[in-house]
């Protein structure tokens, strides 16, 4: 496997509308694949690269061309993670006190929290502790400039149309049930839409997407086994006409898990994701009453 490029490029990318802009913000926080140099991780890089949503951000590049504004983290999520609270980390993976208080959660107890402790129970990423300065070097770097960037672009469309929709992009490893320790005989649908049990997004919204996929031949889940995270909860807001909602694709429908190259069918997933947001579009367009 040929190793992602180390780089001090920028940590996010900001795809602007193609053409006239409409209340439709995606972003893709974990398909960066620029390893920083100060990474230090123990881990095999192949081990490491599975925390990514690689590809995630072409897949849903056709976005722009709708009108909508694409955000996209160059940095993987294993380095730290900009769809975890600042809080959710784990005090004993410091060589220090942190300065301020820490509520580690779910997550972090998986060992996936702001900063990745593990790949699985039986993985750590790293063979030391990590300075205090080293995380917080990434929060300023990396994960600050981030969630400015995708903040920028909802309050951009927000003010100018009073009114937000949200997607929040992200993909699945095909034995996600097994990572979550969730004990399951069915299947993982192709799809999982989360919308944290109908808190962040408007149902009819929800409906739609879930329609057009199913009428591709997809299947759709919602909520199971993802709710969605820091970043919706952030952004979905319905009662103030900002909608929210999480977006997983089950990996093997674009890509091969091991090598991370695009499989045959990630043209076609493509076609489908830009027929997907254009359906999309006419949606917002008409509630924003454009």
């Amino acid at each position: 496997m040929t190793a992602p490029e180390s780089s001090q490029a920028p940590a996010v990318v900001r795809h602007d509308p193609a053409g006239p802009a409409i209340p439709l913000v995606c972003d893709s926080p974990h398909s960066g694949v620029r390893y920083p140099a100060d990474f230090r991780h123990a881990v095999e890089l192949e081990k490491l690269r599975q925390g990514e949503d690689t590809h995630v951000d072409a897949l849903w590049l056709a976005a722009p061309d709708v009108g909508a504004t694409l955000i996209a983290a160059t940095f993987p999520r294993t380095y730290i993670d900009p769809n975890r609270d600042l809080a959710d980390l784990d005090p004993s993976m410091l060589d220090g006190e942190w300065p301020e208080p820490l509520t580690p959660g779910v997550k972090t107890s998986l060992g996936k929290g702001l900063i990745w402790s593990r790949m699985d129970p039986k993985t750590p990423i790293y063979d030391r502790k990590l300075s205090v300065a080293e995380v917080q070097g990434r929060i300023q770097n990396y994960y600050l400039p981030y969630h400015q960037a995708l903040e920028q672009a909802v309050e951009e469309r927000y003010a100018q149309f009073g009114a937000l929709w949200h997607l929040n992009l992200h993909s699945m490893p095909n034995d996600a049930y097994e990572r979550l320790g969730i004990q399951t005989d069915k299947p993982l649908a192709d799809f999982v839409l989360g919308d944290r049990d109908g808190l962040t997004c408007e149902p009819a919204f929800v409906e739609l997407i879930a329609s057009f996929l199913r009428d591709k031949g997809y299947t759709v889940a919602c909520n199971d086994p993802y709710k969605g995270v820091q970043l919706i909860e952030r952004i979905g807001r319905p009662q103030e006409r900002r909608h929210s909602l999480q977006i997983e694709i089950r990996r093997p429908l674009y890509m091969d898990e091991i090598t991370r190259q695009p499989n045959q069918g990630f043209v076609s997933l493509q076609r489908d994701l830009g027929g997907l947001l254009k359906a999309v579009a006419a949606y917002v367009k008409q509630e924003a009453g454009l």
